[in-house]
C-alpha cells in the first residue's frame, strides 16, 4: 500500500468538496442578481445541501463498506462532475437545487469514505490524528479557494449576467483531477464480517452504537463543538456590520480570516500532535477559546468602523475576534479521530454516519441560537454565549478521556 498516493486522493477529494459546499453563500447570492429568485426562494439552497448530507449519511453509512471505500469515492465525484457541466448549459434555479442536492448527498459519501480509509493508512490513535487534521486543514484551504475562484467569474459591472455559472465548467476540471487521484490511490476494499448480515441489521447495528457510553459522550462533544464553530463563523460578518459598523465588504474580507485561521490551526496542530498528547492539545484549545473571548469581547464596546475602507484599518478587536478559529480549528477533528480509533475498523463507516449526522444538527442549531440570542439582545450576548459550550466540552472530554481509558476500547485502538 501507497499511503502517500492514498492521502493524495483523500485532500484532492476534500479540498473539491470544500469549494461546492461552502460556495453555496455565492451561489445564492448570484441566484438573486441573476436568476430572478427572491432571497426566500434562494435560501433554500442551504437546506438541500444539508439535509441531503445528514439524510444520506444516515442511511447509507452502513451500506458503503459493502460496495467499496474505493467505488463510493469515485461514484459521487462522477455524480458532481456530471452536474457541474449540466448547469451552465440550463441556467435555471431548480438545476441549482439539483446541484445543492447532489453536492450533499455527494458529500456525504464522500466523508464517510475518507473517514473509514484513514484508518488504513494510520496504526495509532495519535498518527490517526495528525493525518486527519492534516485533510480538515485542506478542507479549510479549499474553502478560501472557493471565494476566488467564484470572484472570477463574477462580472461587477453587470451583475444580472449568468456568465458566473460557467465557473462550474473549472470546477468540473477540478473534480476530474480529484476522480483520476482515487482511480490512482491503492484503497483497499474493507474487510467484511464472514457471517455478513442483511443491511437493515447494519443499519441497526448503527443506530446501537448510540447505546455506548462512549459514543453518547462524543455526540454530545461533537454537538457542542459544531454548535460552537457555525454560531461564531456563520454571524461573524453580522457581528462585524453590526456591532463594530464596518462596511460589509470589509466585513465580509474580515470573515474569511476566521476560515483561515481554521485551516492554519489544523495544519498547525497535526504538527503539534506528533509532541503532544490529543487530550493535552484539546484542552489547551478550548481554554484558549474561553480566553479570548473574555479579552475580546470587551473591546468591541463603542467601536464605530464606519469610515473604515479597507481589511488594513480595521479595529484591533476586529481582527482578535476570527483568530478564536485558530484554537477551535484541531477540536472537531480530534474528537472524531479520538472516537474512530477506540472502535474496531468494520464500525468506522457506521460511526461515522453519526459524526456527520449531529455535526448538522448541531451546526443548525448554534446558528438559530446565535442568530435569536443577537436579534433579542445583542452581538456580544450571543458571542458570550459561547463560553457555555466551552464549559461543558471541557466537562465532556475529560469524561471521554476516562472512558477510552476502558480495556474495552484500549483493546479496540491497540487491535487498529
Amino acid at each position: 500500500m501507497n499511503p502517500i498516493r492514498i492521502t493524495i486522493a483523500l485532500a484532492c477529494s476534500y479540498f473539491v468538496f470544500a469549494i461546492m459546499l461552502n460556495s453555496v453563500g455565492t451561489v445564492i447570492l448570484q441566484a438573486i442578481n441573476s436568476l430572478d429568485v427572491s432571497k426566500t426562494q434562494a435560501s433554500v439552497l442551504e437546506g438541500f445541501k444539508d439535509l441531503s448530507i445528514a439524510i444520506v449519511s444516515f442511511l447509507v453509512a452502513s451500506f458503503i463498506p459493502r460496495i467499496g471505500y474505493k467505488i463510493a469515492m469515485l461514484g459521487a465525484l462522477l455524480l458532481v462532475a456530471v452536474m457541474c457541466l449540466v448547469v451552465p448549459s440550463i441556467a435555471d434555479f431548480w438545476v441549482l437545487k439539483a446541484l445543492f442536492a447532489a453536492i450533499g448527498c455527494s458529500f456525504a459519501v464522500m466523508k464517510i469514505s475518507v473517514y473509514s480509509v484513514i484508518g488504513q493508512v494510520t496504526d495509532n490513535a495519535n498518527k490517526h490524528s495528525a493525518l486527519l487534521n492534516t485533510i480538515e486543514g485542506v478542507f479549510m484551504l479549499g474553502v478560501l479557494s472557493g471565494y476566488w475562484i467564484f470572484a472570477l467569474f463574477i462580472d461587477a459591472d453587470d451583475p444580472q449576467s449568468s456568465h458566473w455559472l460557467n465557473v462550474y465548467y473549472l470546477l468540473a476540471a477540478i473534480v476530474a483531477v480529484a476522480f483520476v487521484s482515487v482511480l490512482a490511490a491503492p484503497i483497499k476494499s474493507p474487510e467484511l464480517k464472514t457471517n455478513q448480515q442483511s443491511q437493515l441489521h447494519d443499519f441497526i447495528d448503527m443506530l446501537k452504537l448510540t447505546y455506548q457510553p462512549l459514543v453518547l459522550i462524543f455526540v454530545v462533544s461533537a454537538f457542542m463543538y459544531v454548535l460552537i464553530e457555525q454560531g461564531v463563523g456563520t454571524w461573524l460578518p453580522t457581528f462585524n456590520n453590526q456591532v463594530l459598523k464596518l462596511p460589509v465588504d470589509v466585513s465580509i474580507q474580515l470573515a474569511s480570516l476566521f476560515a483561515a485561521a481554521l485551516a492554519l490551526g489544523r495544519l498547525v496542530a497535526g504538527q503539534v500532535l506528533r509532541f503532544i498528547s490529543w487530550f493535552s492539545l484539546l484542552m489547551g484549545c478550548l481554554v484558549a477559546m474561553g480566553v479570548l473571548v473574555l479579552l475580546v469581547l470587551p473591546l468591541t464596546h463603542d467601536v464605530d468602523g464606519s469610515q473604515v475602507k479597507s481589511v488594513f484599518d480595521v479595529p484591533f478587536a476586529a481582527y482578535m475576534l476570527p483568530l478564536i478559529g485558530f484554537f477551535m480549528a484541531p477540536i472537531y477533528p480530534l474528537l472524531n479521530s479520538v472516537m474512530l480509533s477506540s472502535l474496531a475498523k468494520h464500525k468506522h463507516a457506521a460511526m461515522t454516519g453519526l459524526i456527520v449526522v449531529f455535526s448538522a444538527l448541531g451546526g443548525t442549531t448554534g446558528s438559530i441560537i446565535t442568530g435569536f440570542v443577537f436579534d433579542k439582545f445583542s452581538g456580544q450576548h450571543a458571542f458570550y454565549l459561547t463560553l457555555v459550550p466551552i464549559a461543558l466540552l471541557l466537562i465532556t472530554v475529560s469524561v471521554f478521556k476516562k472512558i477510552t481509558l476502558q480495556p474495552q476500547y484500549l483493546a479496540a485502538s491497540s487491535a487498529e
